[in-house]
């Protein structure tokens, strides 16, 4: 029987890697990143039906969502299923929507991410503690914090921020804040 120096037999050696790969996947999984498939055309057009994009676990342990940040979040009506969106509103901001225009406390937001206009009224509503007002991209064709099945959503509902576009290759993409959050408090 051929014997490593170590005198393991090469199927325990390889059974050992395998399983080691294994665990240290099953770590960055459950920790650390997580791959996510956009399904739907709610964020249209920064994010695309099919598009596959590396989710950050870890940053919420540290800090809290910033407004323009995209998140991927546990559905509050059925929270096997998940949904991607947009940060508008923080705890505390007072959110409405009215001409098309998103305020955020009174101060209109300049949203040159968007595709189609949108003509939607909400509010004004105030985010509560530990929640936040979540938007999708395409305003006309999204199931968001204006609707009472997701409403607010829950800090520990949602499951980590989008940072990377990965799929498809001429997309590949690292996932930046847009001009009207990046003064934002």
């Amino acid at each position: 029987m051929n014997r490593s120096a170590a005198g393991k037999s090469p199927l325990r050696e390889f059974l050992e890697t395998i399983l080691g790969a294994a665990a240290l996947a099953a770590f960055i999984m459950i920790f650390i990143a997580r791959a996510y498939t956009v399904e739907g055309p709610s964020m249209l057009p920064t994010l695309v039906n099919g598009e596959r994009l590396m989710v950050d676990k870890i940053t919420y342990r540290f800090r809290p969502p910033r407004r323009g940040e995209i998140v991927v979040f546990r559905y509050p009506a059925n929270p096997k299923e998940s949904f991607i969106k947009r940060v508008i509103g923080v705890p505390g901001d007072t959110i409405q929507i009215y001409g098309g225009v998103v305020y955020v406390n009174g101060q209109p937001l300049s949203e040159d991410y968007l595709g189609e206009a949108f003509y939607g009224r909400f509010g004004p509503r105030t985010v509560p503690e530990d929640a936040y007002f979540v938007l999708g991209d395409n305003r006309n064709n999204s199931e968001d914090s204006r609707d009472p099945r997701v409403d607010f959503v829950p800090r520990s509902l949602i499951v980590g921020r989008a940072v990377w576009r990965y799929w498809p290759l001429h997309r590949l993409s690292i996932m930046r804040l847009p001009a009207a959050f990046r003064t934002s408090p």
